[in-house]
């Protein structure tokens, strides 16, 4: 028989005269209710048991100060497996990756509520009711809505925050307001901004900077559809969610394939959460299921297969404080 052991989670608190005892098997349901308590419980001593069928047991203290050191970058889980997630280069990558992810700062369309994407030209619209409008999708989104001062003071906050941060390159969107924030976070750092039209915005067409409320009085189908089913939205013969996912999955493998090991993007938030979703293996029903917030940065971790790993979700503490995340 090999040798077995058992480790024994002890308090101050469990004396012989308060000790708690549980019955067999465990009782599941009443896991949430102790669960708290069981945080609580400051770690005075872990006993480890140790039996085997040639020996008697042995059992050893082993204080806070003398835990044994854990090697972190062995307990990844479901990380470090393969086939365990979903590879998004589909061929072994220079080696493995860390990329974080930055929505840009408050625009002015943000600050207006505007419809805030991507157009690449000038389109004729459809025939609505009895009235026939020609309506100008224009490339307003990359050109006309920029960055607030909030906007820009958001960007300075993102570069502090970042500052101790080495970055092999930084890839960008080149809209505007992603442009703009880029280069205030990449400034004075030695190697040039790399524009990718991979992370522009998404196409919504006759959407194209409008108010939300105006959208929602003047096309109430097309609006309903965009914001509760965005995987089914359609418009001129084309689902933008769906094409969104395309671009993402592209976007990162051009990214994943590049050299270098750490990755700073800066874009909008829909490709954003394409992005995310595509690396967490997630369908473009599940467009709204991730939101980021102005200056919100997200981190993923890529082993050498391409795998992600999500180590960190719009993250915002260097919106509302000098927080300066570690190297």
């Amino acid at each position: 028989m090999g040798t077995s052991g058992i480790i024994f989670l002890t308090t101050h608190l469990c004396s012989p005269s308060n000790s708690i005892s549980f019955p067999s098997p465990w009782p599941w349901p009443l896991l949430p209710q102790l669960r708290p308590s069981i945080r609580a419980l400051p770690l005075s001593r872990i006993r480890s048991s140790v039996s085997s069928s040639s020996s008697s047991t042995t059992t050893t203290e082993l204080t806070p100060d003398k835990l044994p050191t854990i090697d972190s970058s062995v307990t990844g889980g479901a990380y470090d497996f393969a086939k365990a997630t979903t590879s998004l280069t589909n061929e072994l990558i220079s080696s493995p990756k860390k990329v974080t992810l930055l929505r840009h700062g408050l625009s002015t369309w943000n600050a207006e509520s505007r419809i805030q994407m991507f157009c690449i030209q000038h389109h004729l619209l459809h025939l609505l009711s009895t009235v026939i409008k020609l309506i100008i999708c224009t490339q307003g989104s990359s050109d006309l809505s920029v960055l607030t001062e909030v906007g820009e003071e958001q960007a300075e906050r993102c570069k502090k925050a970042l500052e101790n941060i080495y970055f092999d390159q930084c890839f960008a969107s080149p809209i505007s307001r992603a442009k703009q924030t880029a280069e205030i976070v990449w400034q004075g750092r030695e190697k040039p901004l790399v524009y990718l039209d991979s992370l522009r915005e998404i196409p919504l067409y006759h959407l194209e900077g409008m108010t939300n409320a105006d959208a929602k009085r003047i096309y109430p189908k097309e609006y309903t559809i965009w914001r509760e089913d965005p995987a089914n939205f359609i418009m001129n013969g084309r689902y933008p969610a769906r094409d969104l996912w395309i671009t993402a999955r592209d976007c990162w493998k051009e990214m994943l394939l590049s050299p270098g090991e750490s990755f700073l993007v800066v874009t909008h938030k829909s490709i954003l959460r394409a992005l995310i979703c595509t690396a967490l293996g997630l369908d473009p029903e599940r467009f709204r299921s991730i939101d980021i917030n102005n200056g919100g940065l997200c981190v993923f971790n890529f082993n050498v297969r391409g795998e992600a790993m999500l180590k960190g979700l719009n993250m915002t503490a260097h919106m509302y404080s000098d927080h300066v995340y570690p190297g």
